[in-house]
This record gives structure tokens, sequence and C-alpha cells, in this order.
């Protein structure tokens, strides 16, 4: 009976250093996003002034209006929406008919094939190589240099096929003698069964594309083509205000530092809506598929 009880003290213990841990880690999560918001509503003298906490201060939408009004940040955003959707779509659709036939025991060659894509994780062909590639593929200053050079990462394949290899070899065998060829087992048994691990990975690559910057640099050259991280590492890390980056008059460029900081940190808040929208929805997902690649070798 003691020893019952030195148990139950022990997981009350437990529970309230994890849920004081939890508590901790999501205010100082919330905490920053929240005064970033509070900021990007408050007037100038109240920035200024380093009066803004976590509430708005003098009140104003003056600067999502101007984001809004402005050509620059909506086309930016609209490219990372449509990289970020046709990005994922192709990496998830790459990554699963890639990962299942691998999956196989019987598949010719497998351990070779593996092999070859392990190498990819540890030794890169580097930047130069693959910007002359590009070049020479006709993709530089498009969509795709973005999209495919990455459609398929290592990581993310390995972590699929460990989770196809714990689909019960029944299911398919049962498909098979119903007369179900390859391709039917897969889009009608394989996908079903895996939407955990596919929303999982799909969140990983949509999160990828969304962050990306580097890509955009050093592959585009049309301005409008940018993604918005990029607008937002003019704005933020080189202190570009958004009217000189929209090439306006440069009267009206010159703006206060107050200012410059709303105009930061309401596109700092923009740029976190569309991932703050989409995660609540894989939520119920993303538990059991983090855990996909330690089911089975």
């Amino acid at each position: 009976m003691s020893k019952f009880k030195q148990t139950s003290i022990s997981d009350i213990i437990l529970d309230i250093v994890i849920y004081t841990s939890l508590f901790i880690l999501t205010f100082s999560i919330i905490i920053p996003i929240l005064h970033i918001f509070s900021v990007s509503l408050s007037d100038s003298e109240a920035v200024l002034g380093l009066k803004v906490g976590i509430w708005p201060v003098g009140f104003t939408i003056e600067s999502y209006s101007k984001i809004f009004t402005t050509k620059l940040i909506p086309n930016a955003f609209k490219n990372s929406v449509i990289y970020t959707l046709v990005g994922t779509v192709i990496n998830l659709s790459l990554t699963a008919l890639t990962a299942y036939p691998l999956s196989k025991k019987e598949l010719t060659l497998r351990k070779l094939y593996m092999t070859l894509i392990i190498i990819t994780m540890y030794i890169g062909g580097g930047l130069i190589p693959m910007l002359l590639l590009i070049r020479g593929l006709g993709l530089f200053d498009t969509m795709w240099s973005l999209i495919l050079p990455g459609a398929i990462a290592t990581g993310n394949l390995l972590m699929l096929r460990s989770f196809f290899q714990t689909i019960p070899a029944e299911l398919e065998e049962s498909a098979k003698i119903d007369g179900a060829n390859d391709f039917l087992i897969f889009i009608s048994i394989v996908i079903p069964t895996s939407k955990a691990a596919l929303a999982t990975i799909g969140l990983f690559y949509a999160v990828g594309h969304w962050n990306s910057f580097m890509g955009a640099i050093i592959y585009l050259q049309s301005f409008e083509k940018m993604p918005l991280q990029v607008i937002l590492r003019e704005i933020v890390i080189k202190g570009t205000r958004l009217d000189a980056l929209a090439y306006q008059d440069p009267l009206e460029s010159m703006k206060s530092e107050a200012w410059s900081t709303r105009m930061k940190y309401a596109t700092l808040f923009v740029s976190m809506i569309p991932m703050m929208m989409v995660y609540p929805f894989v939520q119920k997902y993303f538990v059991k598929g983090v855990m996909i690649g330690s089911l089975k070798g």
C-alpha cells in the first residue's frame, strides 16, 4: 500500500513538472507572437516610447492597410503560397512513390538503391554544380528551380519507407487475390492507411517551402517572382522599408524608425498566419506521424 502511495506521489510530481514545463514553453512562444501582433497594431508614438507589451497601444491598422495596398507583399505572399502548395504536392507524390517499392524486400537491387539514396544524405554536388545544372535544364528564374531540386528529402523518404513496412502484408495479399495490381493497392490501401505519416511529412515539406529563401536568392532574378521570405529578409535583416522596396517616391519612403518597426512586425505576423492555420488541421495526425521513423527499421 505504501508502495502504491509512493508511486502515486511520484506520478503527481512528474505530472507537475511536465505541465509546468509545457506551460513555460507555451508562454515563451505565445508572448513574442503577441508582442509582434501588438506592435503592428500600435501607433508610432507608442512604439517609439517602448510602451507596447502584449496589448496594442493607440490601436491602428495602418500597417496592414499599407501592406495590402502595396503590390509587393501580396504578390510575394501569393508566390509563397503557390510554391508551397505545388512543392508539397510534388514532394509527397514522389516521396510516396519512391518509398513504397523500397519498403518491399522482394525489390530487385533494393540494397543498392538504398545505399545510393543514403549517400545523398552525406555527400552533395555543391552549390556551383547545382547552379550549372539548373541553368542547363532551363529552370533558372522559374518556380521549378525552387521545387524540383529538393523534390525528395532523403530523411522523409526513409521515414515513410519505415512506415510502409509496418502495413500488414495480409491487406495487400487480399487485394491481390481480388485482382488488384500494385498501383491500385498503393492508391486504395497504402495511401488511406498512411494518412498520419503523409500528413506529418507533408507538414515538414510545407514548412520547409514556406520558410525557404536561400534558393530564391540564388536561382531567381525577377523580383516579382520572389517569395515572401526574401521580402521579409529585406525588411527585417537589412532594415529596408516597404516603400523603398516597392520603388515608390523616395520622399514617401522616408519613414520614422517606429513606422519601419511596425511594418516589419506586421509583415512578420502575416507570414505566420498560413502555418498557424494549417497546423490545427494536421495536429491529430502529428503525434502518431512523428513516430513513423522509430516503428521499424
